[in-house]
């Protein structure tokens, strides 16, 4: 029996636990020899094969304020994980998204990668066009290749050095039914004809602590102008808890799901959304759902984000086209008077809204719709590296 090739991912919050179980779902399907995963990964990544090697929550920790309490924690998992590769010698290791955590993993791992005789690959470039350009030269030397997902990023690290591959955003490789949303409507029983507010709060406990206060506010308001308005609340694993907590005193019987299936049904059945900034911006623009963007930061984070940032817009929608248009409302504009104001706009239909959507379409094709799905194109990458390891041994 052949020995199992042996791929270790590390992802550690939910985006990237959907770019881990895509990747290792493309694997399989590319690679005819056995597979063993290992590393961190949530519930997405388990489904697929992985046995984490702790929580992925325990590292799904965002802002500079938030992350210092729990820094010993961070420094341990991070241990962890070093000695599982020097344990356990994989052809491979993919780190997936979370710099602040992974970028450590790879200058520890650094010293092993020739004694050991692994490559190592990162999924998701940082954001070096937002701030720190300089990162770049930094973490060349830490990868042997790095996986992008929007396509203006490869020249930032070509140029020093890393090869970089644009692979398209996995939001592209989303399918939704043409009756999804009348589908979820009658599940949920929500007449054809009512008004649906989609919000969406974020995925890590930083987040929707600090957004659900304010778009709890904003929907009352929504709901006492417009009984009949429906809210649908999708949200993830890792705050689920917090999240039904939060929305129970809400007006209007929000309608709360999980899942990345039920998510897109809910965003095809809502009329606008009220999102944070992130990947969902994209995942509404797919589906064709007017938004306006909102975001908070903690104080201390805001203050030393704005002594660093480069750009001035906060969604990839806006960032990927170069021009505003899907409205944001940013820090001290992130309020319920506000957000209302914008909503209703949205409600009323007409050009802001047909921008958006058209704004959405060109968005995607940027992103790789219409070509061979992001997590192939990685899984691609990924075997031709293992090839040509292979290829050096045999030689």
């Amino acid at each position: 029996m052949a020995t199992p090739l042996r791929v270790m991912l590390v992802a550690g919050e939910p985006s990237g636990d959907a770019l881990g179980a895509g990747l290792m779902a493309a694997l399989k399907r590319q690679i005819t020899s056995p597979i063993e995963f290992q590393g961190v990964g949530g519930p997405m990544m388990t489904a697929v094969g992985l046995e984490s090697l702790f929580p992925m929550s325990d590292l799904s920790i965002m802002g500079i304020a938030e992350v210092l309490p729990q820094i010993p924690k961070i420094l341990g998992r991070l241990r962890q994980t070093a000695e599982m590769v020097e344990r356990n010698r994989p052809d491979i290791v993919v780190t997936i998204d979370s710099p602040g955590f992974n970028f450590r993993l790879a200058k520890r791992l650094h010293p092993l990668r020739k004694s050991i005789g692994f490559k190592i690959v990162h999924m998701v470039a940082p954001s070096v066009w937002v701030y720190r350009p300089g990162r770049a030269r930094k973490i060349a030397p830490l990868f042997d290749h790095l996986l992008a997902l929007l396509p203006f990023e490869p020249p930032y690290f070509e140029k020093e050095g890393l090869a970089c591959t644009f692979i398209g955003h996995p939001v592209v490789e989303a399918r939704v039914p043409l009756d999804a949303g009348a589908k979820f409507r009658s599940d949920h029983n929500i007449d054809q004809k009512d008004k649906v507010l989609c919000v969406l709060a974020g995925s890590r406990h930083s987040e929707t602590s600090r957004l659900l206060p304010v778009f709890g506010e904003a929907v009352k308001k929504l709901v006492a102008k417009n009984p009949n308005l429906k809210i649908v609340v999708p949200t993830v694993s890792t705050v689920v808890e917090s999240v039904t907590d939060a929305i129970k005193d809400w007006p209007g019987k929000p309608v709360l799901v999980e899942g990345t299936e039920t998510r897109f049904a809910a965003f095809a059945a809502s009329d606008a959304a009220v999102a944070a900034s992130g990947t969902v911006a994209l995942e509404l623009s797919l589906v064709g759902v007017p938004m306006v963007v909102a975001y908070r930061l903690h104080p201390i984070t805001h203050w030393i984000a704005k002594r660093l940032v480069r750009i001035d817009q906060a969604n990839l929608v806006n960032i990927v086209l170069g021009k505003v248009v899907v409205p944001e409302l940013l820090q001290n504009d992130c309020t319920p008077e506000k957000i209302v104001r914008e909503i209703d706009l949205l409600f009323e239909g007409g050009e802001s809204c047909t921008r958006q959507i058209e704004a959405g379409r060109e968005a995607m094709a940027m992103m790789g719709q219409g070509g061979d799905a992001p997590s192939d194109r990685a899984a691609s990458v990924i075997q031709s590296m293992l090839v040509e390891d292979t290829t050096k041994d045999q030689s």
